[in-house]
């Protein structure tokens, strides 16, 4: 039987996808605005293992007593946010997360607070990080990434139209859930931006040349990432390393990287199009937007209304055990929530 080929990616789609995301935008405006606040209290949740850490925090698996559902906690320290000054950037962090709304990224059911930590509380995501999936792999197939890859471009084409900047897509920050289907999260670099920013923050090898020239930026380096991680999908590495930072800046800022014989002639005509130092010239930052992305070759037998309604039937599905199974997550050294009697920065933290 011959596989059924999906409808051409028009401009009429494109426009008909962008009146509802102007609705989507209208939804996410009115949350941030309204700043309704989901609190719980973190004892209403049993700590069931230890299942990743970043630099502000840990993330355990955990279970509602009520409702007996499994969640992610991320518990976040007090003192090492006020010590690095990123209280601003916390606060803004769970504004977004508790507003946006979408199919591909993680937004937060509830927020929590004690007197050593915030505690913000996301859906589980069975599968595992994308990045130990790669790396477990060394790279995927051109169908996986694509399929990965047009979720990310759906989920960046929402930010955008909320004027939301990620500043870190990466592997590390893609959540596969148990169905196969992605979430992209951690937006503690995301910011809202009407105009342009010129903050240096995100992951080097992912860093766009914009940012590292200190030019001023928009959207258009979360394109750059996404043409990074679509390399990193394909090949199982990125397109720029050096162990030196500087030398590692001068290759992005350059712009040239070799591609594997093996990819194929319109996976690196993609990259050519979007791994490109100008933004004015990069696919994703032009007038029409993320329908250069959507309607290139590469994405040709992408059905982008079933990806988006999550009607089709993924090339990859992890591995599934009971539903509090951590093993696609990495073994990590099990840190224990500490306790105080004593409420500390209550005053930094009153809105939280």
């Amino acid at each position: 039987m011959t596989k059924e080929k999906p409808p051409s990616y028009t401009y009429d789609l494109h426009l008909n996808h962008k009146r509802y995301l102007d609705m989507l935008r209208i939804e996410f405006e009115k949350k941030i605005i309204e700043n309704k606040k989901s609190f719980r209290n973190p004892e209403e949740f049993d700590v069931i293992k230890n299942i990743g850490s970043g630099a502000y925090g840990t993330v355990y698996l955990v279970r509602d007593k009520s409702s007996l559902q499994y969640c992610a906690m991320k518990a976040i320290e007090k003192a090492v946010i006020v010590q690095k000054k990123l209280v601003k950037q916390l606060y803004r962090e769970k504004q977004v997360l508790e507003s946006i709304n979408f199919p591909f990224l993680l937004n937060m059911g509830f927020s929590c607070k004690d007197n050593l930590y915030i505690y913000f509380i996301t859906s589980f995501e069975s599968g595992g990080e994308l990045f130990r999936l790669i790396r477990k792999s060394k790279g995927l197939s051109e169908e996986i990434s694509q399929f990965f890859a047009a979720q990310v471009t759906l989920a960046l084409e929402y930010l955008h139209n909320c004027y939301i900047v990620h500043r870190d897509v990466k592997p590390e920050n893609i959540f596969i859930n148990e169905s196969g289907y992605i979430k992209l999260g951690d937006f503690g670099f995301a910011k809202v931006v009407k105009n342009r920013t010129w903050s240096t923050c995100g992951t080097p090898e992912y860093l766009a040349p914009e940012i590292i020239t200190s030019k001023g930026y928009s959207f258009s380096v979360d394109w750059w990432s996404f043409g990074v991680l679509v390399f990193e999908m394909v090949c199982g590495y990125p397109p720029f390393y050096h162990s030196d930072r500087s030398k590692l800046y001068e290759l992005i800022t350059i712009g040239n990287f070799k591609v594997p014989n093996e990819m194929s002639s319109r996976c690196k005509a993609l990259l050519k199009r979007i791994l490109q130092v100008d933004p004015n010239k990069r696919l994703g930052s032009m007038k029409t937007g993320a329908y250069d992305i959507k309607s290139h070759p590469w994405f040709e037998n992408t059905y982008w209304d079933r990806i988006l309604q999550q009607k089709l039937d993924p090339p990859y599905k992890p591995p599934r055990g009971a539903m509090d199974d951590t093993s696609n997550f990495a073994d990590i050294m099990e840190t224990k929530i500490m306790k105080s009697k004593i409420n500390t920065y209550e005053k930094e933290f009153a809105d939280f």
